[in-house]
This record gives C-alpha cells, sequence and structure tokens, in this order.
C-alpha cells in the first residue's frame, strides 16, 4: 500500500542537493465543462500511466523526485470541498472562489516543481484562470487536453448525476474551449473515459514542441519574460512549429 498520510514510508536522506535543481513534472492538464467526464478519465490515466521509460518523462529531460508512474490526480472540487461549511455571503462568495481557484493552480505548481507528475482537472470557463496558469506552470511541461462533449449529453448528464446546478455545463459550453489551442482533444460523447486515456497515452511519447501552452503564452503574454524564448529553444530537431 502506498505511503501517505501517518503511516509515510521512510524518506531518503538529504544528499544536501540543491531543491531549485528538481527537475519539473509533467502536467496533464484536463479541460472541459462540468460533466464532461474529466475526472473519470483522470482515474483511468492514473492507472496506465505506470510504465517506465521516457515515453512519459517531462520535455526537458529524465524525471526526478517519484519517478515513472508516480502521477497525482489533482481536481479542483477537492479543493472547494476543504473551505469551511460556514455559509458565504452572495457578496463575498466570488472572491472566496477566486482566491480557491488561485490557491488550487499554486499547489499545481508547487507539486510539478517539486518534481511530481500531476493530472489537472480543470474548467478554463473565465480567461483569467488560463493566464494565471499560463504564468505560473512550466509551459514545455503542460499536455494540454481538451475534453470536449455534446451538450445534449452534458444535458443528460448533469440531470443524471443530480449533484450539479441545473444548467452549469451549457453556461460554461461557449467559453471553456473559446482559447481553441490544445496538444491533444478528445470526445466522450461516444468515447469511454479509457479510450481517451488510452489517446492521451498514445500522444505523450511524441509530443512535438512549441506546446499548446508555449504557443498560448506567446499569444495572450507575450511580454512575459521567456514567453517567445521557451517556445524556439524547445523546440525538438526537425520538428516544424507549430501555428499559432
Amino acid at each position: 500500500m502506498p505511503g501517505g498520510g501517518d503511516h509515510e514510508e521512510p524518506e531518503p536522506a538529504d544528499r544536501g542537493g540543491d531543491p531549485a535543481a528538481t527537475q519539473t513534472g509533467l502536467i496533464i492538464f484536463l479541460n472541459g465543462t462540468s460533466s464532461s467526464g474529466k475526472s473519470s478519465i483522470a482515474r483511468e490515466l492514473l492507472q496506465i500511466l505506470d510504465a517506465p521509460g521516457p515515453a512519459l518523462e517531462p520535455a526537458s529531460g529524465p524525471a526526478s523526485g517519484p519517478g515513472p508512474g508516480a502521477y497525482f490526480h489533482m481536481p479542483v472540487d477537492a479543493f472547494h470541498a476543504l473551505r469551511s461549511r460556514r455559509e458565504v455571503s452572495a457578496e463575498a462568495l466570488p472572491g472566496v472562489l477566486r482566491r480557491t481557484w488561485m490557491g488550487f493552480h499554486r499547489a499545481v505548481a508547487g507539486m510539478a516543481a517539486a518534481g511530481n507528475n500531476v493530472v489537472v482537472d480543470h474548467v478554463l470557463s473565465e480567461e483569467w484562470r488560463l493566464l494565471d496558469c499560463l504564468r505560473l506552470f512550466s509551459a514545455r511541461n503542460v499536455v494540454l487536453v481538451g475534453v470536449r462533449c455534446s451538450l445534449e449529453e452534458l444535458r443528460r448528464r448533469e440531470q443524471a448525476r443530480g449533484d450539479r446546478p441545473p444548467g452549469l455545463a451549457a453556461r460554461q459550453f461557449q467559453h471553456v474551449h473559446a482559447h481553441g489551442l490544445y496538444d491533444v482533444t478528445c470526445d466522450t460523447t461516444t468515447a469511454t473515459a479509457l479510450e481517451c486515456a488510452r489517446q492521451i497515452r498514445a500522444f505523450l511519447p511524441q509530443r512535438p514542441t512549441p506546446t499548446a501552452f508555449e504557443q498560448l503564452r506567446r499569444k495572450l503574454l507575450p511580454d512575459l519574460p521567456g514567453a517567445g524564448r521557451e517556445a524556439v529553444t524547445s523546440r525538438r530537431p526537425g520538428v516544424p512549429p507549430a501555428g499559432p
């Protein structure tokens, strides 16, 4: 049974290495509306991303820290669930939610910076969320996945699950994919979560550069230090740059 909580395995002795030199982990960033199937795909990914080898390592070199196969699913719903049950006024709620999202982004960035591989379950229904992630994450080590689903099927799932406000997916539908650029897309209208997870895993060994995150950073945040340089220096020999 994996170590954790009150039953952790002994940690390796500190060899005095520089923490700043720790290899950044890979972030598989699943973006889609509520009820599109992101969490189901993430659970399947954690089951199949367990094979060692360079296919699953970050673009900038071999992973350190947890090693191949160590992936963490970080859904934003888990962060919202950590909030105290005290009632929040309608006026205060937007600020509380925004700070929760910002904390979630920084937790993901921190996990990846420590060398952990992360599967992120996200809803980019507001532009600032994407911009915040573009500033925080190592763009070359993000695989941006568009999780699509028909509106009709979203409505059916939303009604069946009963734990989402009616019409939530429909309100998000026109906004979540507005940035228009992905490394890989899957459609859960007909594909199963396992089929989507296998599609994502098959993409990882041949990830081209610049990545979607590099291109979006260059387009949306051109003044960010390193935005253009990272996209150029990370390109693999013989792979032409992707369009903006």
